[in-house]
């Protein structure tokens, strides 16, 4: 006799991707995909979504997200066909929490009378019970030991690339890989308004090549939303200044909250040299080589920016996930336990640089044990710092040495 785990619901296996892929489910013409937290938490669940839609070719997605999910989708091209904003709801979108506000919102995705709910936000405490409240016919998702089963689930590690983990998700509910990372094209309309602003080079590599910067766009993101994991902005500057020197405009990038630490990146940039270079722009003003654009875009914007970008250089941010989603070359610094989870799987676009800290340069604590396993300890030492400028700086130059190659070859 056959035996099957519990956790497949009976389900049979009828092929592999990351994982298992188990047989689909029938009549399936609305699907629902839980995913809150910011650009990344995004980037790393369109694969999954992008599955979907392939194994269910009549049917609608939408995404259940937050604010800056909705702002993206409706400023770029992806898989997504519409996104519902999340209550404040612990464990699935931090907040002032309002008990009637969450009844409206089950209440009308119930009406929505959803086939299939796919959960791809965590290990499932909070997550679970939550999409089970949708009332959708089958729900498929991730699941820690303490955590609601769903009708099929797959277990929950915490050291697991998170597109990965998705799209292994995305299997259990009958639907195998099309892509392994996400894909996102930007609008023209957000790249034709910047280009009346901004002075934009000759957008990304392979136009030719006369030397290192050539007049093209370097982005650099130096937030992150853990301030572990952001490398110092000394730094992040003497890679502006290096990539300025040699001919490159930088434009640093952030939200609202990262203006202080953009402006700090580019203030050392400018001290680092007494010969700041001042290219005119359409006015016949003179514009700094390297300067701040933080809490100034859209994300219509950001996305069109860095799609026409040559190189982005970043911590593990949301802006480096979309600027890979977009096809853009990154350099990623990394903690090393973060890129378990989160780097670019492929080096011939992508390069990542590592802090190998495993122990909290303050207290001593273990920083390798995360989420259930230990608390967090309150010191926000960077893991990164020891990434040294000049080896980034060296990965910007290799990903933007591109020329054409001799006729004939």
């Amino acid at each position: 006799m056959e035996l099957f785990n519990a956790d497949f619901g009976g389900a049979r296996i009828t092929g592999h991707g990351i994982g298992p892929v188990l047989e689909p489910f029938s009549g399936v013409s609305r699907i629902a995909v839980l995913r809150g937290g910011g650009l990344g938490d995004l980037m790393f669940a369109l694969p999954a979504v992008a599955a979907l839609k392939a194994a269910y070719p009549g049917a609608s997605v939408t995404l259940l997200g937050t604010p800056v999910h909705a702002e993206l989708l409706a400023q770029t091209v992806g898989p997504v066909d519409e996104t519902v904003i999340l209550p404040f709801a612990e464990g699935v979108r931090p907040g002032p929490e309002d008990d009637e506000e969450v009844e409206r919102f089950f209440a009308a995705m119930r009406g929505r009378n959803f086939d299939l709910a796919v959960q791809l936000h965590g290990g499932g405490r909070y997550s679970n019970p939550f999409l089970l409240r949708l009332g959708a016919r089958h729900a498929v998702g991730t699941r820690t030991p303490d955590a609601a089963p769903l009708e099929r689930t797959v277990p929950y590690v915490y050291y697991q690339h998170e597109p990965l983990r998705a799209l292994e998700v995305a299997g259990f509910a009958g639907a195998p890989p099309r892509e392994l990372e996400a894909r996102l094209e930007a609008l023209p309309e957000f790249g034709q308004r910047l280009a009346q602003d901004l002075p934009l080079g000759n957008g990304g590599p392979g136009l030719g090549y006369d030397g290192p910067g050539q007049g093209r766009v370097l982005v650099i993101h130096p937030g992150a939303t853990d301030p572990r994991r952001r490398w110092p902005a000394e730094r992040f500057a003497a890679v502006a200044r290096k990539a300025a020197d040699d001919g490159f405009r930088v434009y640093v990038v952030g939200d609202s909250s990262e203006k202080e630490l953009a402006e700090a990146v580019v203030e050392l940039a400018a001290e680092q040299s007494s010969t700041e270079q001042s290219p005119a722009d359409e006015s016949g003003a003179a514009r700094p080589a390297v300067e701040s654009l933080a809490g100034k875009l859209s994300l219509g914007e950001l996305a069109a920016l860095l799609a026409g970008s040559a190189v982005v250089v970043a911590n593990d941010s949301g802006p480096r996930h979309l600027a890979q989603a977009l096809g853009t070359s990154t350099v990623g610094i990394y903690w090393a336990g973060n890129a378990i989870n989160a780097a670019p799987l492929g080096r011939s676009k992508h390069r990542i640089r590592l802090g190998w800290v495993t122990r909290c340069p303050v207290c001593g604590v273990d920083v390798t044990q995360v989420g259930w396993t230990a608390p967090r300890c309150p010191h926000d030492e960077s893991t990164v710092k020891a990434v040294e400028p000049g080896e980034v700086y060296e990965d910007v130059l290799q990903l933007t040495a591109t020329s054409p190659l001799p006729h004939g070859r």
